[in-house]
Order: C-alpha cells, then sequence, then structure tokens
C-alpha cells in the first residue's frame, strides 16, 4: 500500500492533524459513538482478546490503525520474535512489511510520503506492535522512522527533507540516533563530542553509547558540540545537530551484550577525525539542543505505549494460563491469590493507557504536554514492569522457560525504566514543575 491509498483509506475516517496552529482550547475527541461504551460491556473477557478493539475512546482513525497494523503483526508470531531474539538477528521481515503498507511515514508529511498522523495514532500503531508479542523488538526496529526526524521535518530545509525523509519512510534506508555518551548519561548539555568546521566539512571526534540499530542503520541524526562549554552563555548553547551516513570505514561500532532486545542491536561508536559534510547540518549551527528536545514529550508518549502494549501482551499470557492450568483439581485462576494481582495489573495499565492518550491528544491539539508525556511514561513502565512480572510468577517454573515468551517480556521491559529518561528524574521533573518544589539536582 502506498502513502497515498493508506492517507485515502483513513480520510474518509478522519480529518488529519494539523500542528500549524495551537488550539485556544482543548478538544476532547469523542469516540465514534455512544454505543461504543455498552459494546465493552458485552465483549466477553477482553483481557484475552488478542489486540482486542473495544477500547471505547478511540477515535475511528485510532481504530482504524490498530486493526490495520494487527494484521501485520498477526503474519509475525511470538516464535518468529523468539527465533529472532535467539539469533539476535534484526527483524528485516517486518521492517519491509510495514514499509510495504506505507506505514513508517504515519506522522511524517505527505508530501515525502508520510501519512500526515498524529502522535495519538502513532502511540495505537506503537502499543499495537508491542502488544502482538513483537514487544521491544518489534517496535524498537521501527521507532526511529516514526518520529525520530523530526528536527529534520520541523529545521531542515527543503532539499535536506526530500533528501532525508522520502528514502526513510520508503523504509530503503534505516536510521539511529547518537545523543547519550558514557561520560554523561543523562547530563546531555554536557557532551564531549567535538564537531570542528574544516571548510565545506565538519570534523567530528568523540564516543557515543547505547545507540539502537547502529549495526544495520546506513545513517544517523547525530548531536556534537561545536562551541565549547566554557565559551557559551549557558549550557544549552553550542551544540548542534548533523543527520548523515553512518560511515563505518570513519566510525568504529562495536555490538553491546544486554538483557534483552538481543533482535535490535545496542551499541558504542567511537570516531576521531570523521568528516561530515556541512549540508548534512540540521538548522543554525549551536541550536541543536533545541531542535531535539522539540521530540522529546511525542518520544515519552510513544515509549510509553510500548511498554503498554508489553504489559497487555504479559497480562494476556498470564490469564490464559491462569484459566487453562488446574491444579488441585481447579483453575489456578479461580485462586484469589491469582486473580486479583491480574486483575489490579489490568487497572493500573488501564489507567496508564488513558494517561498515555489524554498526552497525546494534547501533544497534536499543541498544547505543553512535558508533565503528561513524563507522567505517561512513568505510570506506563512501572505498571507493564509489575504485569510482566507477575505473568512470570504466575506461569510458575514455565514462565522461566522461553517458550512461553513472558520471560522475553520480563527481561525486555526493564528498557522503559530506564530509558529514555529515569524514574528517578521524571519524579525530579513533576516535583520541580508541577508541584513548584527547589530543584534537587
Amino acid at each position: 500500500m502506498t502513502s497515498r491509498k493508506l492517507a485515502e483509506s483513513l480520510a474518509g475516517l478522519l480529518a488529519r492533524r494539523t500542528r500549524s496552529k495551537p488550539s485556544t482550547a482543548f478538544r476532547v475527541h469523542q469516540p465514534t459513538s455512544a454505543s461504543s461504551f455498552s459494546s465493552t460491556r458485552s465483549a466477553p473477557a477482553r483481557g484475552t482478546e488478542f489486540l482486542q478493539l473495544h477500547d471505547p475512546d478511540l477515535t475511528e482513525s485510532q481504530r482504524t490503525v490498530r486493526e490495520a497494523i494487527g494484521k501485520v503483526c498477526a503474519k509475525f508470531d511470538d516464535t518468529y520474535w523468539l527465533q529472532a531474539d535467539e539469533e539476535h538477528r534484526f527483524p528485516s521481515e517486518f521492517h519491509r512489511a510495514l514499509a510495504q503498507d506505507g506505514w513508517l511515514g504515519i506522522c511524517m508529511p505527505a508530501a515525502y510520503g508520510g501519512s500526515e498522523l498524529g502522535i495519538a495514532e502513532a502511540a495505537v500503531m506503537v502499543q499495537t506492535i508491542a502488544e502482538s508479542g513483537a514487544a521491544y523488538a518489534g517496535a524498537s526496529a521501527v521507532h526511529m522512522n516514526i518520529f525520530g526526524l523530526e528536527p529534520v521535518r520541523k529545521f531542515g530545509t527543503e532539499e535536506q527533507k526530500r533528501r532525508m525523509l522520502v528514502p526513510l519512510i520508503a523504509g530503503r534506508e534505516r536510521a539511529c540516533f547518537g545523543v547519550t555518551e558514557p561520560n554523561t548519561g543523562l547530563d546531555t548539555l554536557r557532551l564531549q563530542s567535538r564537531a570542528v568546521r574544516d571548510g565545506d566539512h565538519y570534523v567530528l571526534s568523540g564516543q557515543k553509547i547505547w545507540i539502537s540499530t547502529a549495526q544495520v542503520a546506513e545513517k544517523i541524526l547525530i548531536l556534537a558540540r561545536t562551541t565549547p562549554l566554557e565559551e557559551v552563555k549557558k549550557p544549552s548553547q553550542g551544540l548542534s545537530l548533523f543527520y548523515t551516513d553512518l560511515d563505518r570505514t570513519q566510525v568504529h561500532v562495536t555490538e553491546i551484550p544486554k538483557m534483552g532486545r538481543a533482535a535490535v542491536d545496542s551499541n558504542t561508536l567511537f570516531f576521531d577525525g570523521w568528516r561530515v559534510p556541512k549540508e548534512d547540518l540540521i538548522g543554525d549551527e549551536n541550536n541543536g539542543f533545541k531542535m531535539i528536545m522539540h521530540g522529546m514529550n511525542a518520544e515519552r508518549i510513544l515509549i510509553a505505549a510500548e511498554a503498554l502494549g508489553i504489559g497487555f501482551a504479559a497480562l494476556r499470557r498470564a490469564v490464559l494460563y491462569a484459566g487453562e492450568r488446574k491444579v488441585f483439581g481447579r483453575p489456578i485462576g479461580q485462586n484469589q491469590a491469582v486473580q486479583h494481582p491480574l486483575a489490579d495489573s489490568w487497572m493500573q495499565l488501564e489507567a496508564a493507557r488513558l494517561v498515555i492518550y489524554q498526552a497525546a491528544r494534547m501533544y497534536d491539539a499543541g498544547h505543553e504536554t512535558g508533565e503528561y508525556a513524563n507522567a505517561a511514561k512513568y505510570l506506563a513502565a512501572e505498571a507493564a514492569f509489575q504485569a510482566c512480572e507477575r505473568a512470570v510468577m504466575i506461569h510458575g517454573g514455565m514462565g522461566y522457560a522461553k517458550e512461553y515468551h513472558v520471560e522475553r517480556y520480563f527481561r525486555e521491559i526493564m528498557i522503559p525504566r530506564i530509558a529514555p529518561v529515569s524514574r528517578e528524574m521524571i519524579r525530579n521533573y513533576i516535583g520541580e514543575r508541577v508541584l513548584g518544589l527547589p530543584r534537587s539536582y
């Protein structure tokens, strides 16, 4: 399916969202009809359905996205993802399937092959991918395509947009994101990688760490310091953003052996004397930090939706197992010691879901959403982690076996508790920005 066909199929359901002007009042998106609410009551055990479609608050476009992505994901079952994990193999077939159906540019402008939909639809997309059993292996395989090049969309020249966005959206190129460094962690303003202008090029030197998909990516969006920290008035100044070829003759890429999500690689990058054409500078020199900050809230919403999907996948498997597994002559799910934790997890996940989509709707309407985006990421990560842990425990010994898949979910759900921002930093943000308390760090 081309992006135009995809857009046409959605156009009749919901007008395209625009972010050119923030609305003066927050608009609540109503469900398709009042009957949507009553339909959930008659749905049998919605928590056991594979990619259920009974959430009453979804708009028609969100529902259409979920159904369409679900059909793609159904071709890639848990066995596919287990094998990809065991073989440390990037899910190229899955990436290709989404590209062929026009989904990689869901948030990007139609002029460059995208569908120009909102974060609310993109969140549904990544939640559905993770919830299908793909977990973070599937979501991370396409995460960069969905919103990673938002700085290029917003700050790039017309030539850059056509040169950079079109092949990424079409699936012909893959990209990674290079910000985190070994010695700075979350203290992004003190990045040590340098970019020095030399004629028609910038010469980059430094290190990056935890760079996803660098083993398979052709491109990289990278942040480096162009003006030394001691020469700027504020630490947020002096950083510049580049989108360029990941030239392995100039960049040494080393994979990091890690706990989970083995299908999607994580890497350290080392470079010294890496020449990057000046045409690959995004926006103005020294303003790179502001550019990446523009997409931070959207990234948190998407990370939260991915965590939510894993949580619901784990819960579904736990519920099905609890209903089928019999001990002492009755299903273990009949025991409150099993049933109540599962009910608790559903409530926590559903509460997180509502915050996620509240944040997404506000973002698409043009509102500042820092507190909601951060809260969504925090709540989803915590609820999903507990759901995955409970899924393993309810499976008993078999929860430790790979064939039941919940151990894979459990390993991967550690990611949103750590990245892209820690739980503690989110609490700091809420304490300072929402509660008005003094900065604690």
